[in-house]
């Protein structure tokens, strides 16, 4: 809502959130952090303590950890399946 009051123009950022706190019953600085909070203003978040590029290298490990069991259980799958063609599932 405040940020459409600025994209219309003609209003500052702290004149929409004055009038859109207003119309909440909230002060303008609480809708500031809220909408910095859900649109994100660029900057590292002050809750995080790792760096972007140290957390996109830790999230990067931490996919390819099921990647590796996924083909792990691929190829243990292939090898019981050879191993005994003349078994019946469910038996």
């Amino acid at each position: 809502m405040s940020l459409d009051r600025i994209d219309e123009g003609g209003t500052s950022r702290s004149a929409a959130y004055r009038e859109v706190g207003e119309l909440l019953g909230i002060s303008a600085e609480t809708l500031r952090r809220w909408v910095d909070r859900a649109v994100g203003d660029g900057r590292p978040r002050q809750d995080s303590n790792e760096a972007p590029g140290e957390e996109l290298a830790r999230l990067r490990r931490e996919n390819a950890q099921p990647k590796r069991a996924n083909e792990i259980l691929k190829t243990a799958s292939a090898f019981f399946a050879q191993a005994e063609p003349d078994r019946k599932l469910g038996q």
